[in-house]
């Protein structure tokens, strides 16, 4: 295992960890963490709070009982369809009970989940269902989903399609509804012997085979990442890492009360960050998750409003859209104790206005896909360094190094890449043993980040390494020139990319997103207002504003779209 359950770095190099000194005062970094199945959160949880209510989907209400239940007849269903150890089962599903019950059930037939976005194009989902050695994949009857999936099983090496409905796990009133008014999301389904009903696979007692697991060896997700390069690969999380990292935010939370809390689950479980974060820590502290399919805003104030969460995972961009709805103030989101921030870099007037706006504080959260994924945050109790991505987590070191040179370890305070150490990185990228050696160096992750730690022992990010910008001979980092942009009132959000330039090699653009009904902004206006902030290499020299912006399925900026864009422009205009 390329992380090791204890390889902290700092042990082999003799580096200071200064993040000792800061630490909160009621976490403790050196803790141990017992290597265990995945699935092990559920079975604890179901244990001892089998009447709590595990997950709220639209209303509908299934206990710690129900769900282990149901993954236990899910298990037995999937290995009557040939599921093992090794075996690859993809999800094609958003946040439901499906996909949870989905998730825990391969994992106790010792198969291997590998998460798919319901955003895939087809040549997304064909390219990497045969990259993974997907054999079987869950999906629902919508539209959205079940063509595409259903094109899998004569496109692909996917042998076997299993089909639920959404309706069926909503309340009957709210079911019956969905079936009646929203007929166009829902597709029709074309049966053949090589799809199986959700029901067909939950049709059993229950009584599956346990599957002897590895915990330090045994891959638990594919979860793909395209990673530095920008090329799609398949990170192996052992149980360990992914159980390990759920342990890890746990520790983090220590006043996070097991068994009496509830949060909301609105950013998908497909993407690393709420399936650690939200789906395996929530599930192994007893907590209610409240389920949505895609982010809504109405629909997350009203069950802010109504379910009272005490915590909020999110991404920049939802915080954004909350912080103004006029709905949202300090006494409707009165529950909720921390927001916590993952997915992209937290831009510090978002972090101004939605504290302001709500009165909850919200920890920045940073970390990778390749290691499952958290590796800092901001501390709970103690300090919160503005523009910082915080502390370590337990057991996890952080390392600076040159990035010229990845065995050369900087000084605190020099600028370098950041590395990640800890039970929480990845096996390795799958069939990929030169990702892997590229990647891990040291028996440390490379991040990709341009960043410093400070003498507290606070990282803070630059930026990304495969997004700077060459001006002229003079680095300009993307993220400084947006937190610059951010500034502006009538600014809500903006990307900024490198476009060609015959003299400077390349400049810097920005495209921006005005707030609602703000009219009067123009280039001019806002290249005057940077003049004060930023170098004059650092400056856009275009400046394009838009409705909205290019947007991962997590909901965090996406700048590959733009750049796309932006090199057509160029083709289209030379021809």
């Amino acid at each position: 295992m390329a992380g090791g359950r204890d390889s902290p770095a700092g042990d082999s190099l003799g580096m200071d960890r200064p993040w000792l000194a800061h630490y909160p005062p009621n976490v403790d970094w050196h803790q141990e963490f017992e290597p265990r199945p995945v699935y092990a959160a559920l079975d604890s949880a179901a244990a001892q709070w089998p009447d709590n209510v595990h997950l709220d989907f639209f209303g509908r209400e299934f206990s710690y009982r129900q769900t282990l239940d149901m993954v236990a007849r899910a298990a037995k269903g999937f290995q009557k369809l040939g599921v093992g150890p090794g075996v690859k089962v993809g999800l094609f599903l958003p946040n439901c009970p499906q996909q949870v019950i989905s998730y825990f059930a391969v994992l106790k037939t010792g198969g291997i989940v590998v998460n798919y976005s319901p955003l895939y194009s087809e040549s997304e989902l064909l390219n990497q269902i045969e990259d993974s050695h997907t054999d079987i994949i869950v999906t629902l009857d919508l539209a959205l989903l079940y063509p595409k999936a259903r094109d899998m099983i004569d496109k692909s090496r996917v042998r076997t399609l299993v089909v639920s409905r959404l309706s069926d796990t909503m309340p009957l009133l709210k079911g019956t509804a969905f079936r009646l008014f929203k007929r166009a999301a829902i597709a029709a389904r074309v049966w053949d012997e090589r799809q199986v009903t959700w029901e067909t696979l939950l049709d059993n007692d229950g009584r599956f085979e346990p599957a002897h697991i590895e915990p330090l060896a045994d891959v638990a997700v594919l979860q793909y990442t395209g990673g530095t390069t920008g090329i799609p690969k398949g990170a192996m999380l052992t149980h360990a890492n992914v159980y390990i990292n759920g342990c890890q935010n746990r520790a983090w939370f220590p006043d996070f009360m097991p068994g009496r809390e509830t949060t909301i689950g609105a950013l998908p479980f497909f993407h690393a960050f709420a399936m650690t974060t939200i789906l395996v820590m929530g599930t192994m502290t007893g907590c209610r998750i409240v389920l949505h399919p895609k982010f809504e805003l109405d629909a997350v104030i009203d069950d802010v409003i109504a379910k009272k969460p005490s915590s909020l995972p999110g991404v920049p961009t939802m915080f954004t859209a909350l912080a103004n709805h006029p709905k949202v103030n300090r006494q409707s989101f009165a529950s909720v104790r921390w927001a916590m921030s993952g997915g992209a870099p937290l831009p510090i007037q978002v972090r101004h206005h939605f504290e302001g706006a709500t009165g909850v504080k919200i920890l920045e959260g940073y970390g990778l896909t390749e290691c499952s994924p958290t590796a800092t945050c901001g501390p709970e109790v103690g300090v919160n360094k503005e523009g910082s991505i915080g502390l370590p987590l337990p057991r996890t070191d952080i390392v600076i190094v040159d990035r010229d040179d990845p065995h050369k370890v900087l000084p605190i305070g020099e600028t370098g890449e950041i590395c990640i150490a800890g039970p929480q990185v990845m096996k390795g990228y799958w069939n990929n043993p030169d990702a892997t050696s590229a990647a891990i160096i040291d028996g440390r992750l490379r991040s990709g980040d341009v960043g410093y730690m400070d003498a507290d022992g606070y990282t803070f990010i630059i930026d990304r390494m495969k997004d700077l910008i060459l001006v002229g001979g003079f680095n300009v980092f993307p993220r400084f020139v947006e937190e610059a942009i951010h500034k502006h009132p009538a600014v809500k959000e903006v990307t900024v990319i490198g476009i060609p330039d015959d003299y400077l090699g390349e400049v810097p653009k920005a495209f921006v997103v005005p707030k609602d009904g703000d009219e009067k902004l123009d280039a001019a206006k806002l290249t005057e207002f940077l003049r004060d902030q930023i170098g004059k290499h650092e400056m856009p020299r275009e400046i394009e504003f838009r409705k909205e912006l290019p947007k991962t399925a997590v909901g965090k900026l996406s700048k590959k779209e733009l750049v796309a864009e932006e090199a057509a422009k160029r083709v289209q205009a030379s021809a």
